[in-house]
């Protein structure tokens, strides 16, 4: 009878641990009050898919969390930054526009936009297990790192 108390949860570890429930950080000035950071939620073990979220934050003004709906474990996140400030958002081929003025404005867009993307300020990844957000390398730079 205590045997089956001690086998049932050291059987349901490797269920929990399959889980993925974890996110990234861009900081758009080198400061943690002004930030876009990535989200990723996954509810079912069996599911191979994550719930993704995009905060968008600008502190103490405004913080909001928005649903960029479902992708994959290894789903990347591109940034662009258009000359207005604004944010393009680039999962797939679905295409996001969000601001840090106010946080509020999130908005899936059709396409790209004619004016073009902006400036990619880098992506949303997995390396060895682990979501990071991976600057893209100014033009120039020195010790740009190989895959």
């Amino acid at each position: 009878m205590r045997l089956r108390h001690i086998l049932l949860p050291l059987l349901a570890i490797p269920l929990l641990t399959a889980c993925v429930n974890d996110g990234a950080t861009y900081e758009i000035d080198n400061t943690r009050e002004h930030v876009l950071s990535l989200i990723r939620e996954q509810p079912y073990f069996w599911d191979n898919k994550v719930n993704l979220f995009l905060v968008v934050s600008r502190m103490p003004a405004c913080m909001r969390r928005h649903s960029m709906g479902t992708g994959t474990p290894t789903s990347r996140v591109e940034i662009y930054q258009v000359p207005s400030g604004a944010f393009i958002i680039k999962l797939g081929k679905r295409l996001y526009a969000t601001e840090t003025q106010t946080c509020e404005s999130f908005a899936k867009m059709d396409g790209e936009p004619a004016e073009g993307m902006g400036q990619l300020m880098g992506t949303f990844r997995v390396k060895k297990g682990e979501l990071i957000f991976e600057k893209t390398k100014a033009e120039g730079e020195a010790g740009a790192e190989a895959e």
